[in-house]
């Protein structure tokens, strides 16, 4: 008999789940509770069931489980980076970041990915699959664990495109917001996306009150197109309207990423192009100076961000430049996982 993922399980699946197996309804309950708020790692920690009924459980369930492979922790500003192994060796990373207002955990969502932005590391590694609702819940609850530090906002911006795996990803934030588990608002979520535009059609439907990053990096198709092969897919007039769309839908501002890249998108041209995409949108625009990576030769200078940046704000853009956290680490997400492969 194969047994059920039951971190996966959203409460109203794991009480259908109990009541098909002959018991009470308010097992359920109890049992969502050791996972998710006491954090259990065995059927046999559930101290306020029965023998038989924990023995029941072991033959219908597993509890999903993550493996620290490598910890990593900065010198420099407390971030903590985390190479983790899922049950069937594939591994993941997920990155514990500090700012005045909170400790943040950027998640990964799928091992690998399919997407092919070709400044990323997350790519290079190949694609493998798409994460469980348990595995993305269990790097934040390991995470805690290890660390010792309550992390009070989440960012699904690791390894994966969080909108090619949907259904596992909706299911992950449920859970996540359920009071009757760790009970986190979803305002507190920011869901990072290269521009699956049909995907962000259906997102806004759901109307979660999360923030919705788009990975921008470009200021006109042509340039896009080169480094984001989604944008042959989806262009960028196609991408904004989908936008448009979700601030309508939701109330939410949309937080546009640009990964500054020398010599690639960072002139006064491209300044202006994207001022004149975004205006009129309720938009921020998040600058990153692109992360090094070893296989490519993309980098960024600093005086030429400050000045994108300016140039930007006079044009009337919300505008932030995202400090390097982690720079002692490699704490950017990918590159973690693509050494340890490439050396295993």
């Amino acid at each position: 008999m194969e047994k059920t993922d039951i971190l996966s399980l959203r409460i109203n699946e794991l009480e259908e789940a109990i009541v098909s197996l002959g018991e009470k309804k308010f097992r359920a309950i109890q049992i969502y509770e050791w996972l998710h708020k006491k954090r259990v790692v065995s059927f046999e920690q559930m101290t306020n069931l029965s023998l038989e009924f924990r023995i029941k459980l072991s033959q219908h369930f597993y509890i999903e489980q993550l493996n620290i492979v490598k910890k990593l922790e900065s010198s420099i500003d407390n971030t903590i980076k985390y190479l983790y192994r899922l049950s069937d060796g594939n591994h993941i990373e997920c990155v514990v970041m500090e700012y005045i207002h909170g400790t943040s955990l950027c998640i990964s969502t799928q091992a690998g990915c399919k997407m092919g932005c070709n400044f990323c590391a997350s790519t290079i590694a190949g694609f493998k699959r798409n994460l469980m609702p348990s595995e993305m819940l269990l790097q934040l609850y390991e995470t805690e664990r290890d660390s010792g530090r309550k992390i009070s906002s989440i960012v699904l911006m690791g390894i994966g495109e969080p909108l090619d795996n949907y259904e596992n990803v909706l299911s992950f934030l449920d859970i996540l917001s359920s009071e009757k588990g760790t009970n986190m608002s979803l305002r507190h979520v920011s869901l990072s996306t290269c521009g699956l535009v049909d995907k962000i059609y259906e997102l806004a439907k759901k109307k979660y009150g999360l923030t919705l990053s788009v990975s921008l990096h470009a200021s006109n198709d042509e340039d896009r197109s080169k480094i984001m092969p989604i944008n042959k897919v989806y262009g960028i007039g196609e991408l904004l309207k989908a936008c448009r769309y979700y601030i309508n839908e939701t109330g939410r501002r949309i937080s546009f990423e640009y990964a500054l890249m020398e010599g690639i998108n960072d002139s006064k041209k491209n300044a202006d192009e994207l001022i004149s995409l975004l205006k009129g949108i309720n938009c921020h625009v998040n600058i990153i100076p692109v992360n090094k990576i070893k296989e490519r030769d993309y980098r960024a200078d600093r005086k030429s961000v400050a000045n994108f940046a300016s140039i930007l704000e006079k044009g009337g853009l919300n505008v932030t430049v995202r400090r390097t956290l982690g720079a002692d680490i490699n704490a950017a997400c990918g590159q973690l996982r693509r050494e340890h492969e490439a050396e295993a």
